[in-house]
């Protein structure tokens, strides 16, 4: 490998550790047992939220089992429920909600999420409160 190559693929690497470095994935699996009450349902989720150290938000939610109507990232604990921190953008037809463009969150939600005290969870017309959810952990 000639010293050109050497470089540019240190680069890469160092990107990658960068980016890593500054971003936190939370992937979780959602469920009716981690609601606030309880749920029973056969619904379940996937999410993939990345918090990055700037406090900006991407990700997804992938669904089986549910017609969500909506889907949120809360504040709260995992034994209570709490404020919607941000609308997810849904597609029932495809099971997805994902995190809108340039979402953030503040200095007191980033804390909160440092804490373990947000949480994603989707709604359906037989459990308006939610019928399946997932703590974000960093």
């Amino acid at each position: 490998m000639n010293s050109l190559n050497k470089c540019a693929l240190s680069a890469m690497l160092l990107t990658a550790c960068i980016t890593n470095a500054q971003a936190d994935e939370s992937a979780s699996m959602l469920s009716g047992a981690q609601e606030v009450p309880a749920v029973t349902s056969n619904a379940n989720g996937k999410s993939t939220i990345i918090i990055g150290a700037d406090r900006t938000v991407r990700g997804s939610v992938k669904t089986t089992g549910i017609t969500g109507t909506a889907a949120h990232i809360h504040m709260g604990s995992k034994d209570e429920s709490g404020p919607v921190v941000i609308a997810l953008n849904g597609s029932t037809a495809h099971n997805k909600w994902t995190v809108p463009k340039g979402a953030t969150l503040t200095e007191e939600q980033f804390a909160a999420y440092k804490a373990g005290k947000l949480y994603v969870n989707v709604h359906s017309a037989a459990h308006k409160d939610g019928e399946i959810r997932a703590q974000l952990l960093p």
